[in-house]
């Protein structure tokens, strides 16, 4: 498509879907691969770390040494990819998403629909939403009565971890603040224990939630193109068949276990009484919202609602493919994350540390909030790991949260609040959804940047505002 036919079609849009237009057309010409990005912050952040005194041997041993420091959590979110295709594929859940499919009447109420019911799933569980999302957008896109923008449908169903992810029940923080046993001795100190009644239960968290749902909703509604603008699968030459290849007549008697049902159906009693059994001992949201435990569960899920071993074997050899590119970027944005916290330079501080005392030394009441908010979206640009980003600010900033008075259980949902907007900028999350939909990063990043155009304001707004209706609690240290 030329530069005039596009600009012909910007003149047929208005408001929200002209702009969306506009930045699809840009990021399309202009924004890189995702292993590009990857690369290049690797290099900005040891430009970074030279510039504050950081050795050359220190910048290449922290890159060097802390490369594989994502190893399980790249396991992890390959296994997100694999286990939520695989399930989501098996017959009776392909029945259900072709089911809500059919729901929307309209090309963008379809793109709203999806952003809803990916935000709704992501409070559950953010790996959920990424598949189920990107497997229902997929659904949508292959109706033959509605002709929806592919690339909005996609975006909408990243909006889940985009928008809303850290939450809901599977925040990494608010769970680590949550069990004592997770939190690190040293951070243990300085906040205590903070459950989820002074984090993701609190009015405001809650109120917080609601609004940037609506705010989502309505941006995807009104900025999904129309008319001749529409960009469809067909239109990008994206295959949408989903439906796994029929399995080959069995032909030996060693063949006869592949073919039956007993091994899945006792595999799925062992993983239920396991379930059970977590239930009966662990705290019910802890047992919810355990990634480990998410991914066995819907491993062997989909195993049982494929009914025999070699139809599910074949889901998975269609899934693997889709894996590549996390496991390739992931190690660079671990070689990442370690120059910027262990790199140091004058005065023992690294690039992070730096960061977070500019930040916070300018902060104090309201302008706290705000202030770590930035901090945390600045840096999730190029530390784009939920759970062990707070890691790296926790200590720093919950310390500096009680100097200023800020309470801390609302402190940790200002680090959640602001950060999914990264999410809708760098590519790193999208990576298991771009998969499912055989997108690239640059078809989306128009319609989420707009989403961060409009959540950026908004959430700094919320975390001022809101933070004024707390109290500083101090921290009780459990014995």
């Amino acid at each position: 498509m030329t530069a005039t036919q596009f600009e012909q079609q910007d003149v047929k849009q208005q408001g929200l879907a002209r702009m969306a237009q506009w930045l699809a057309r840009w990021t399309q010409k202009w924004f890189p691969d995702a292993f590009i990005f990857a690369l290049a912050g690797v290099i900005l952040v040891s430009m970074a770390a030279l510039a504050i005194g950081a050795s050359p041997k220190a910048v290449v041993d922290s890159f060097g040494n802390g490369f594989w420091d994502l190893t399980a959590f790249t396991l992890q979110m390959s296994m997100v990819v694999l286990t939520g295709y695989v399930a989501a594929t098996s017959p009776p859940v392909a029945r259900l998403i072709d089911r809500l499919a059919d729901i929307p009447g309209t090309a963008r109420s379809a793109v709203s629909f999806v952003a809803v019911l990916a935000m709704s799933v992501s409070f559950l569980n953010w790996g959920l939403s990424l598949i189920f999302g990107g497997l229902l957008a997929r659904a949508i896109a292959r109706r033959k009565d509605l002709t929806v923008d592919y690339r909005a449908l996609g975006a909408a169903a990243f909006m889940g971890l985009g928008a809303v992810w850290a939450l809901g029940l599977s925040s990494s923080a608010a769970q680590l603040q949550a069990t004592k046993a997770s939190i690190p001795p040293a951070l243990l100190k300085i906040t205590g224990v903070l459950d989820f009644g002074t984090t993701i239960f609190t009015w405001q968290s809650l109120l917080t939630l609601a609004i940037l749902m609506l705010l989502t909703t309505v941006i995807a509604h009104f900025s999904a193109p129309r008319g001749s603008a529409i960009r469809t699968a067909a239109d990008l030459g994206i295959d949408l068949d989903d439906r796994p290849e029929a399995s080959a007549p069995r032909s030996r008697p060693g063949e006869w276990l592949e073919y039956s049902r007993i091994l899945p159906l006792l595999a799925g009693v062992l993983t239920l009484g396991w379930l059970v059994s977590q239930l009966l001992t662990l705290p019910i949201l802890s047992v919810v919202s355990s990634l480990n435990g998410y991914l066995l569960v819907f491993l062997v899920l989909g195993m049982v609602l494929h009914g025999t071993p070699r139809k599910f074997l074949q889901s998975v050899t269609k899934a693997v493919p889709a894996t590549a590119g996390i496991l390739v970027q992931f190690p660079l944005y671990a070689g990442m994350a370690a120059i910027l916290t262990k790199a140091t330079g004058a005065g023992g501080l690294s690039v992070s540390e730096h960061l977070a005392h500019f930040f916070t030394s300018i902060g104090g009441n309201g302008g706290f909030a705000v202030i770590i908010a930035i901090y945390t979206a600045i840096l999730g640009m190029f530390v784009p790991s939920g759970g062990g980003k707070w890691l790296v600010e926790a200590p720093y900033v919950m310390q500096s949260a009680t100097d200023v008075n800020m309470n801390l259980g609302w402190t940790v949902q200002i680090y959640n609040i602001a950060e999914a907007l990264p999410n809708l900028v760098n590519p790193f999350f999208m990576l298991p959804l771009l998969a499912v939909l055989k997108l690239r990063a640059r078809d989306l990043v128009g319609f989420t940047f707009l989403q961060f155009l409009f959540h950026l304001p908004v959430v700094l707004l919320l975390v001022w505002l809101l933070g004024m209706t707390f109290e500083f609690v101090p921290p009780v240290i459990p014995k």
